[in-house]
């Protein structure tokens, strides 16, 4: 009996002392921890509030059962929204997670008494009901799909970046008409404000680069690519300097048709035309 009791004792404190250990594992400390603040997405993009794809019209998924070989295949989500599937017919898709349709269907094979608990596994393999239009001067134009969030940076390397002469800003315009300039360089050195998250049919546009033409007592007269307030001083500068005959204490400028007198401070605007005239000696 002594012997018992002796066991019965050590067995209790071997209790105590793992029920110990869980509850410290269980509550760790976070005193020092820092509060990290939920990431967000933009919305319209095709994600969900629980960050699943969000189908549309045209979208491909492959619908599968885990261990199962019986059910399923690639579908594309049809005109109307719904896919069709074996056993239980059309099926709505769009507008719906991924996660809410493999639920969907697991629920009506699962109504339909075709398996008790199947587990549906949904892949999208085309992403075509979700995208943004790129055109203008970059490497490769065309549409870009969209499967999670992109920023407009992300987007321009997809497509290559822009050509030499492109200009300097990019135009956005959203499907509602509203339309954004965004200066290229800002993209990477901006803050998330300048480079904002596209948003699914937006349309994309680099532009070729505006142009001032030049002409008189300068190295290199002619056409040449304008850049952000550039002014006179600096558009001589761009054309090589002033000859060693020229000035630059009162530049003619033709601008939309009318000719008027600038000095070197004079903001530059898309085609213009500057004639560098001689020194009065």
């Amino acid at each position: 009996m002594r012997i018992a009791k002796i066991l019965v004792a050590f067995a209790a404190t071997i209790v105590a002392v793992v029920s110990t250990a869980s509850l410290a594992v269980a509550q760790p400390d976070t005193s020092g921890a820092v509060a990290q603040a939920p990431l967000t997405t933009p919305q319209g993009i095709g994600e969900s509030t629980s960050g699943a794809y969000v189908l549309g019209r045209d979208d491909v998924v492959a619908v599968s059962l885990l261990g199962r070989n019986d059910f399923g295949g690639r579908v594309r989500v049809q005109a109307d929204g719904t896919i069709q599937m074996p056993l239980i017919g059309k099926i709505v898709a769009a507008e719906h997670s991924t996660t809410e349709l493999s639920e969907t269907i697991r629920k009506s094979l699962q109504t339909g008494g075709f398996y008790a608990d199947p587990i549906v596994n949904i892949e999208v393999v085309s992403f075509a009901s979700r995208y943004v239009t790129v055109l203008g001067a970059v490497g490769q134009a065309g549409l870009v799909p969209i499967n999670r969030p992109y920023r407009l940076s992300e987007i321009l390397a997809k497509v290559g970046g822009v050509h030499e002469g492109a200009a300097e800003y990019i135009v956005v315009r959203s499907a509602n008409g509203a339309e954004k300039h965004y200066v290229i360089r800002e993209l990477a050195t901006g803050d998330a404000s300048q480079d904002p998250y596209v948003v699914a049919g937006d349309k994309i546009y680099a532009p070729a680069a505006d142009i001032f033409y030049i002409t008189g007592q300068v190295h290199t007269p002619g056409a040449h690519q304008l850049h952000a307030d550039m002014t006179v001083r600096m558009a001589i500068a761009e054309s090589g300097g002033l000859t060693d005959s020229g000035s630059d204490k009162k530049v003619e400028v033709t601008r939309a048709g009318k000719k008027l007198m600038v000095d070197n401070t004079a903001k530059v605007q898309a085609g213009d035309v500057l004639s560098i005239s001689e020194k009065l000696f």
